[in-house]
């Protein structure tokens, strides 16, 4: 059975709540970290996808002898000291060089891992144009049918975008989007480059955009993956009812993105609708026929 460990300190009481389980999460924290032995290409990736993911992000400076696919423990350990629910691993050996374990943790056990090997890398201090700010949500682009071919590539897809997506944000500023990353695979390759986005004047409202690339550009090769069965991955993915949003009744989107609404009303009474009472409208009184017609102007003899 695990110990349950109380807080003796309030600041300890205040950790532990943070750790807590949300019915909203807050931004997912990445840790960085390398192996026993690495080589200066792994390091400099770690360093810059550290930069890149700031400031939810830590790096370990020190080496740590693990090897994740053999043992998960030191991983679930590191993560669970730095309150991480993704990890980027680094290591270099001669049978896997330039070697880079992506993934990300559940409940405090890792969900999904996946091994790439770094066959080309592009710093970003190689390219002299400005940087975009560091911090801001990026816009991620994925490419080839190498990603929907096998339920493998599929799920290798789906954590890459955990691990690049950044923040959860309600609204965004078209000003704001100013970092893009694409994915592209293809013959058993993925390219990962990152672009600056430039917005130049066009003559009307909506600028125009242009791509400037700023790195860093890797090219990666799968190698191992250790997914998640199917019943444990469905776990994951379930939320909680508070989170879920409720569903507006009677109202809906066309293909313009406009917003339509839908009114029920029951059928109503036109002969008991109150009205504006107008004085031409009112209903008037026939003359008689022995009477004289006021409208005429004739006047009633006066009596003697």
């Amino acid at each position: 059975m695990q110990r349950i460990v109380k807080p003796k300190t309030q600041r300890g009481q205040r950790y532990l709540e943070k750790k807590e389980p949300k019915i909203f999460e807050n931004t997912k924290h990445t840790l960085f970290f390398k192996g026993g032995n690495t080589s200066q290409t792994v390091t400099q990736v770690l360093k810059e996808w550290y930069i890149l993911k700031k400031p939810d992000a830590t790096i370990f400076s020190k080496k740590n002898v693990t090897r994740p696919f053999d043992d998960q423990s030191s991983v679930e350990f590191f993560a669970g000291k730095t309150d991480s629910s993704l990890f980027m691993f680094g290591s270099h050996n001669k049978k896997r060089p330039n070697n880079i374990v992506m993934g990300r943790l559940y409940n405090g056990n890792v969900l999904d891992m996946a091994e790439f090997g770094v066959e080309k890398f592009v710093s970003m201090d190689d390219f002299k144009e400005t940087k975009p700010r560091f911090g801001t949500k990026p816009c991620i682009v994925f490419s080839g049918e190498m990603f929907e071919e096998t339920e493998e590539n599929r799920r290798v897809k789906n954590l890459l975008i955990d691990f690049f997506r950044g923040p959860n944000v309600e609204s965004i500023c078209l000003s704001g989007l100013e970092h893009v990353i694409t994915v592209h695979g293809d013959k058993g390759m993925i390219y990962v480059r990152g672009y600056r986005v430039l917005m130049k004047k066009s003559g009307s409202r909506v600028p125009r955009v242009e791509l400037e690339p700023f790195g860093p550009s890797m090219d990666l090769t799968p190698r191992r993956t250790h997914l998640a069965s199917d019943d444990a991955f469905k776990r994951a993915l379930k939320k909680p009812t508070e989170a879920k949003p409720k569903k507006k009744k009677n109202i809906s989107r066309d293909t313009l993105g406009n917003r339509l609404g839908r009114v029920h009303m029951k059928t109503q009474n036109f002969d008991s609708l109150q009205a504006r009472k107008l004085k031409g409208l009112k209903k008037r009184k026939m003359p008689r026929s022995d009477q004289p017609n006021k409208a005429s102007g004739a006047k009633k003899p006066r009596k003697k």
